[in-house]
């Protein structure tokens, strides 16, 4: 042991470790780093449910006009913001073709859905037109959109988010068609319809 530490003191060179200062330190930076990755993920993460939810609405919508025509029945789209939940009901009719109620569609294709964490509706804009008859109770907290049998629908904006990501589903009056926007409902104009620019 004398014979390496003469070598280390001829050769100019001592033998020397870490101080506990320059440890922590190095550990520090690991946590900064492992701490950031976590915060990009979890922003990531929440921001990937959003779009999810709003890619449901945008489905539910797009199922509810193709439900009003095939089996030539009002299709409700019930937006319930108390609870941040939607779904979709169907006017039922019995053989004579008299309307026996509505009933929630559940099917493998459209079922009810709840958001999860902080999703919420935060805006509704939904004009009310010659769809929507007196039957069609609306609270405050719970509102409709209504598709007909020709493949009309109520004229709405629907915007959900979690404070940070806006999504925008909208919908189509002449047409019933339903559309998604990454955005809020600021940049999508409901006021009008071209049929010649609808797709």
């Amino acid at each position: 042991m004398q014979e390496m530490q003469d070598l280390y003191t001829q050769s100019g060179t001592r033998l020397r470790g870490f101080t506990l200062g320059e440890v922590l330190m190095v550990v520090l930076i690991i946590g900064l780093i492992a701490g950031s990755g976590t915060g990009l993920y979890v922003g990531t993460f929440q921001n990937m449910r959003v779009q999810k939810a709003a890619y449901d609405l945008l489905l539910t919508a797009q199922y509810a006009r193709i439900m009003a025509i095939e089996h030539n029945s009002r299709c409700t789209l019930v937006l319930d913001a108390a609870n941040n939940a939607f779904w979709l009901t169907r006017m039922q009719q019995d053989e004579q073709g008299e309307q026996t109620g509505e009933q929630v569609v559940m099917d493998p294709y459209c079922k009810p859905v709840q958001f999860e964490g902080l999703i919420t509706f935060e805006d509704l804009q939904i004009a009310l037109g010659t769809q929507a008859t007196e039957e069609d109770e609306e609270t405050e907290s719970q509102q409709n959109v209504v598709f007909l049998p020709d493949g009309s629908a109520q004229t709405a904006a629907i915007q959900i988010g979690n404070g940070k990501t806006h999504y925008t589903v909208s919908i189509s009056a002449a047409t019933g068609r339903a559309k998604l926007y990454s955005g809020t409902t600021e940049k999508v104009r409901i006021t009008s319809t071209d049929l010649e620019m609808e797709s």
